[in-house]
C-alpha cells in the first residue's frame, strides 16, 4: 500500500515535517477500525446499511438523496441535548465562528465520546483554521467509530492533498469513492491527482 511506504519515508523527517508524519500515523491506526461499530441510535444501524446498500447502486440523482439520508441518521445522537450543541456548533461554523462551533463541538465529544458526528464535525472546524494536525486526530476518532464516513475520508484526503502528498490523498479519495461513488467533487480530486502523478512519473 502506498501510505505504507510513505510512513516508512516520513520517519527520517525533520521536525518541521513531523506534521506529515503525524497525519499519515492517524490515517494508519484508522485504516483497519474495528468493523460493526456504530455511535448512534441503536435502530438507525438497519437503516443505515439499507442506505449504503442502496448507494452502490444508484445514479448520481438518487445518490444525492441517499446521502441526505445517511446525513440525517447520522446527526442522530440519541439525546436531545446531544443533538442541539452539533446543531449550535454547526450554526456557528456556518458563520465562520469556528472558535465558537470548537467550543461546542468539544462540549459534545466530551459529554458523547462515541457520537462519531461530534468528532466529525470537530475535525471540519479545525481543518477550516488550517489546524490539521488536530482536524487528523478526529478524523481518526470519527473512522474509528464510523469505518463508512465517506465525509471524514474524504476531509482526510483533503489535507493529505493540502500537505502536498498527492499519492496517499489519491489512495484516500478512492476509499471515500468506494463507499460513496457519486461523493461530490471527488471524482475530479481524483482525476486531478492522476494527472498531477504521472506528470511527476514522466
Amino acid at each position: 500500500m502506498a501510505i505504507l511506504r510513505l510512513w516508512d519515508t516520513l520517519r527520517y523527517m525533520k521536525p518541521a515535517q513531523l506534521i506529515r508524519k503525524f497525519v499519515v500515523a492517524a490515517f494508519l491506526a484508522a485504516a483497519l477500525p474495528a468493523p460493526g461499530v456504530w455511535a448512534g441510535p441503536a435502530e438507525d444501524s438497519a437503516e443505515l446499511d439499507r442506505l449504503f446498500g442502496a448507494l452502490k447502486g444508484a445514479d448520481e440523482a438518487a445518490s444525492g438523496r441517499i446521502e441526505s439520508e445517511i446525513w440525517r441518521l447520522w446527526s442522530r445522537s440519541g439525546s436531545a441535548a446531544m443533538d442541539l450543541l452539533l446543531e449550535r456548533g454547526r450554526k456557528a461554523m456556518g458563520q465562520g465562528d469556528y472558535e465558537a462551533a470548537i467550543e461546542h463541538f468539544t462540549a459534545l465529544t466530551d459529554h458523547a465520546p462515541d457520537f462519531a458526528e461530534g468528532w466529525n464535525a470537530r475535525a471540519i472546524a479545525f481543518y477550516h483554521m488550517g489546524r490539521y494536525g488536530q482536524s487528523v486526530a478526529d478524523i481518526q476518532h470519527t473512522l474509528a467509530l464510523n469505518p463508512r464516513h465517506f465525509g471524514a475520508l474524504a476531509g482526510f484526503g483533503a489535507i493529505l492533498e493540502a500537505i502536498d502528498q498527492p499519492e496517499p490523498a489519491l489512495e484516500v479519495y478512492r476509499a471515500a469513492l468506494a463507499i460513496h461513488p457519486h461523493l461530490k467533487g471527488i471524482d475530479e480530486a481524483v482525476k486531478r491527482l492522476e494527472t498531477k502523478i504521472a506528470g511527476q512519473d514522466i
